[in-house]
């Protein structure tokens, strides 16, 4: 079972295909791909604020009823609502009058993730298996994520607010499209949230911001932030 964003990388959706394709030869199994039904873009610029205290908090900061903005420390929606809240619907659907056991992948380098329930298991963390270890194995077995990890110390959401700066600059080079679009989304923020936590993708760079200091390095240049922005 995978919960798709709807924002991942090209690569990785061939990925998970090939690993489909190979589930099926081999297990006669399927992934089962869980997705939100309007998706992270909807979430970010037009879900309707409810709560009314949500409601009165966004009047008091002029701030329109509607969209969550970035994602932040405090508030990472894009994993509640894109992943948690979906895989948790799709198990309570499952153990309707069944028992059954949830595997899932988190690494022994990461065991502090793990939480003691009966019915989860961890069988990285059981076995001692460690995030480059894991990766070796499928690399050994033909499944190399289309190079992701060959360019970027992780391969989450394109768009996520925390990547390193070193990440976003192979972003640009390497996904030119996916960074326009990450411009363009950086941009919508900015004009409907304002220069706050919901309009920032991050708290000292705005992704214009981030296209002009890496443009400059590229030409040997030091890059002096204009007080403009």
């Amino acid at each position: 079972m995978t919960a798709d964003t709807g924002m991942e990388f090209p690569e990785m959706y061939e990925h998970l295909q090939k690993v489909d394709e190979y589930l099926h030869r081999e297990r006669g199994l399927h992934i089962t791909t869980l997705k939100h039904p309007k998706g992270f873009e909807w979430l970010m610029f037009e879900q309707p604020k409810i709560k009314a205290s949500s409601l009165a908090k966004r009047e008091r900061l002029g701030l329109p009823p509607y969209g969550n903005g970035w994602p932040g420390i405090k508030v990472r929606w894009c994993c509640g609502q894109l992943k948690v809240h979906l895989v948790e619907q799709e198990l309570k659907r499952l153990a309707q009058g069944r028992k059954f056991v949830q595997y899932i992948g988190i690494a022994a380098d990461e065991a502090r993730r793990c939480k003691a329930d009966k019915g989860k298991r961890y069988p990285l963390v059981d076995w001692g298996i460690d995030e480059a270890q894991a990766l070796q194995i499928c690399y050994d077995r033909g499944f190399d994520f289309g190079g992701l990890y060959q360019i970027y110390h992780r391969a989450s959401c394109f768009c996520c607010p925390f990547q390193r700066i070193e990440e976003l600059r192979q972003l640009r080079l390497h996904h030119p499209l996916l960074w326009d679009r990450l411009l363009d989304m950086d941009k919508r923020a900015r004009e409907q949230f304002g220069a706050n936590p919901w309009g920032q993708f991050k708290q000292h760079w705005s992704v214009a911001e981030l296209a002009e200091r890496f443009a400059a390095e590229e030409q040997g240049e030091k890059y002096v932030r204009c007080k403009c922005h």
